[in-house]
């Protein structure tokens, strides 16, 4: 609870440093905050604690998706600086990052669907507002009002099945709902399974989940690249955290019902995502159809719903949200010089061998290959579902990732090919960049 208070702090006091002209303390000031509030969560370890009559219940796995949040968002400001502090809204703006990570935490830890409600709409609020922050360029609003008519219908879905599993439980509480579902296995009325069917409907929309999935490419593509990486990470790492705590809590009775379509809807997203990003020129887009597929496998834990699937959901979301934060620091350069075509980084390994050679272990992450982080995270994965005897997702899960090989060494050999006519001005852009601005390599 004291890692929610203190990264709400820092929202507010992001919003009065522009009315008290201090300004220039906001960026420093986050950062020591994000670090306090790392703190007190790996102090509430083994606490246990629940607050607020019982809406809210931080165990060991909502600090420790608190901590993977705060720690990528720590990142994330580290990568951004530029880009945070030239905005003239550098306070409107940390404001929003802060209460939409406010939000992810609360959808982590909440024990009640109230909670998960409001936490996942302060999340989608300040999102829908960064998405479109870029007033300027066409793109960037368009990704907004998509990103907001998308999330607002998805949003429908899932407050109309939580509002049916009101009114067959009569209680928002977790384990209530739970303790409903075993007492009444033999003659739950249909009107349960809607909701749980619109609940997971709402979900797989937020996470961008095949055949929910098509709002993507387009809001990834057209928001602000720092904006794009925060979504893809700490926003899907929270959807994640939270969709795994209300179906192991609440459904977990009802997994032989439900557990088989998350695993079409996971077999779907993995191949369609991987498929199309094999076409795409552009490395942004390139890397929203990579999230997709990513979110098909996380949905792999969901689906095997077993005692290694937090952990495997945990270290999954880690590898894959760092190997995120990394590829987007290219895109910010493709970004800053005007072309996000995958062919524009021929000669990239010139400007900056340790660029490359950190895009390379990224890429080979994202890939899952060995011995990096993403191979584990995969495993584990694997190791779960196949625990659960889905073999059969297993195996779709290991054609989609030699599908996804593909695209991920094209962009490794891109880089390390001479650059030509098409990238060469690039080439000569970003060798004219301080070294300053490539820091975080």
């Amino acid at each position: 609870m004291n890692t929610l208070l203190a990264i709400t702090g820092i929202g507010v006091f992001a919003m009065l440093a522009e009315i008290l002209n201090f300004k220039k303390a906001i960026y420093p000031v986050v950062l020591v905050g994000l670090l306090l509030a790392f703190g007190l969560a790996v102090a509430d370890w083994d606490t246990n604690i629940r607050y607020y009559s019982d809406m809210m219940f931080f165990d060991n796995y909502a600090i420790a998706f608190s901590g993977l949040m705060i720690v990528i968002t720590f990142l994330w400001f580290i990568l951004s600086k530029d880009f945070v502090r030239n905005t003239s809204h550098e306070s409107d703006f940390t404001a929003l990052l802060a209460f939409s990570l406010a939000g992810a935490l609360v959808m982590v830890s909440y024990a009640d669907l109230t909670m998960f409600f409001i936490g996942l709409e302060i999340l989608s609020i300040a999102m829908y507002i960064m998405a479109a922050s870029n007033k300027n360029e066409l793109r960037s609003n368009e990704s907004g009002f998509k990103y907001f008519m998308m999330g607002a219908f998805a949003t429908g879905f899932l407050l109309f099945g939580i509002a049916l599993i009101y009114g067959t439980t009569g209680t928002f509480n977790l384990q209530e709902i739970a303790a409903y579902a075993a007492a009444n296995k033999a003659n739950i009325p249909a009107i349960f399974y809607a909701g749980v069917l619109l609940i997971m409907t709402g979900l797989s929309f937020k996470i961008s989940a095949a055949p929910f999935h098509f709002w993507a490419p387009d809001v990834y593509e057209g928001a602000p690249s720092p904006v794009t990486a925060y979504m893809s990470t700490v926003v899907k790492t929270a959807a994640f955290a939270a969709f795994l705590r209300l179906f192991s809590v609440s459904f977990s009775g009802l997994s032989d019902w439900w557990a088989p379509v998350i695993a079409i809807f996971s077999a779907i997203t993995m191949l369609l995502g991987n498929i199309m990003a094999v076409y795409q020129k552009s490395f942004k887009r390139m890397l929203a159809y990579s999230s997709i597929s990513h979110a098909g496998y996380m949905l792999m834990a969901i689906v095997a719903m077993n005692d290694i699937s937090k952990g495997a959901l945990l270290l999954y979301a880690a590898a894959y949200s760092i190997g995120s934060i990394g590829v987007f620091a290219i895109v910010l350069l493709m970004t800053k010089n005007g072309n996000e075509n995958i062919a524009s980084l021929k000669g990239f390994s010139k400007v900056n061998k340790f660029a490359a050679f950190v895009i390379t272990l990224v890429m080979l992450s994202l890939a899952g290959i060995p011995p990096v982080a993403g191979f584990f995270a995969k495993y584990y994965i694997f190791m779960g579902a196949m625990k659960s005897e889905y073999t059969w997702l297993v195996l779709v899960a290991v054609i989609s990732s030699l599908i996804g090989v593909y695209y991920y060494f094209k962009v490794i050999i891109t880089i390390f090919q001479p650059a030509d006519r098409e990238s060469v001005q690039l080439t000569y852009r970003l060798i004219s960049i301080s070294y300053s601005q490539l820091y975080w390599f």
